[in-house]
Parts: C-alpha cells; sequence; structure tokens
C-alpha cells in the first residue's frame, strides 16, 4: 500500500534493536483517513474467503482492526492484555511475549465475544515474531473456529514472525513489507 509506505519513509523513525517508531500516524496518534483505507484495503484482500468477525489485540490494532470490521460489515472484537474485575465470565487464554515491550503478556478473550464455527480476520499493526499473531490465532482454535486469514499493517518480514505464519499455513497479507531497517533507513521488500 503506497500512501502506508510514503507515510513510513517520511515519519518513521528507526531505533536500535531492529525498532520502526511510527506513532505519529499508526499507534499512539492515529491518522483515521490512513487508517479506514488500510481497512479498506485488507477487506479488499481477502474479498474471496467468508469473514464472520475481525479479531486484534489491545490497544494498538484496535484502529486497524475497527477499520477492517467496517469495511467488512462484521464485528470487532480484541483480545485484552489483562482481567478486569468486569470479566467474570470464561475466557479464552493465550501467553503473547512482546518484542517491543519486552514483556509476556496473557491475552484473553470472553468466549461469549468468539463463538464456534466462524470465519475469524485476524488483524494488527505490527508482525515481527509473531507472537501476537499465534496467539490471537490459538484463542480461534481454541473456540472452534477457522482463521481466515492474517492482515498486517507493517510487517518487518526480515524477523522471523513472516515465516512463522507462512510456515503455519496462515494466510497472510501485509500492507507494508519491510525487508530491513539499516543505516537508519527502511527498506521495502516490493513483491512477497
Amino acid at each position: 500500500m503506497e500512501e502506508l509506505k510514503r507515510r513510513i519513509r517520511e515519519e518513521g523513525i528507526v531505533l536500535p534493536g531492529q525498532v520502526l517508531k511510527v506513532d505519529s500516524f499508526l499507534n499512539h496518534q492515529i491518522d483515521p483517513m490512513l487508517s479506514m483505507a488500510m481497512g479498506q484495503e485488507l477487506a479488499h484482500r481477502f474479498s474471496d474467503v467468508e469473514i464472520d468477525r475481525v479479531l486484534t489485540v489491545e490497544a494498538s490494532g484496535i484502529a486497524l482492526g475497527l477499520a477492517a470490521a467496517y469495511a467488512l460489515h462484521v464485528p470487532l472484537v480484541f483480545a485484552k492484555k489483562s482481567q478486569s474485575v468486569l470479566m467474570h465470565e470464561d475466557a479464552y487464554v493465550a501467553d503473547v511475549y512482546s518484542y517491543t515491550k519486552k514483556v509476556k503478556n496473557s491475552i484473553l478473550v470472553l468466549k461469549k465475544f468468539l463463538p464456534p464455527d466462524e470465519s475469524v480476520l485476524i488483524v494488527d499493526d505490527f508482525l515481527a515474531n509473531g507472537e501476537a499473531s499465534l496467539g490471537m490465532a490459538s484463542l480461534v482454535h481454541q473456540a472452534g473456529s477457522r482463521v481466515a486469514g492474517i492482515g498486517i499493517a507493517v510487517d518487518k518480514a526480515f524477523q522471523r514472525g513472516h515465516d512463522r505464519l507462512i510456515q503455519e499455513g496462515y494466510r497472510l497479507e501485509s500492507l507494508a513489507v519491510i525487508a530491513s531497517l539499516e543505516g537508519n533507513r527502511v527498506h521495502f521488500r516490493e513483491s512477497i
């Protein structure tokens, strides 16, 4: 998606540790027009499969998840990273390690919001090592549903997540695929 790549080139900051900071438009401050365009693009890319709902993880996946769910006319569910006192019902749980925060979280979704026998599109802002996507896929499988595919805004394909998801047999659609973050510059992979 050219507009996303342009914004990454112009506003993205490469930090030590292979981290790309895009908080001016994607995951701290959000550009709603770009988010809606990304949601439309994901809906277009997955238009050949049935999708009953979109699943993402809080917090930075919510904007893209909402945009995709809106374009697909389906509900959005987001996995929570902590259980509140309001969540006293049965839930599906998976452990996920965060690459940028360097912490392990248990993500959870109440069972009533992830019913069985559905086709679920997983959406997230970044793909690094694949932990969040695989954790969400685990939630979908625990529910007795199918993963229709995984839609990612920014795919750091030089890390292991991209290959892990493909090897696990998931359909992966990424809007911007990064080949490397060398020399403080973002290098995109043109086709995957």
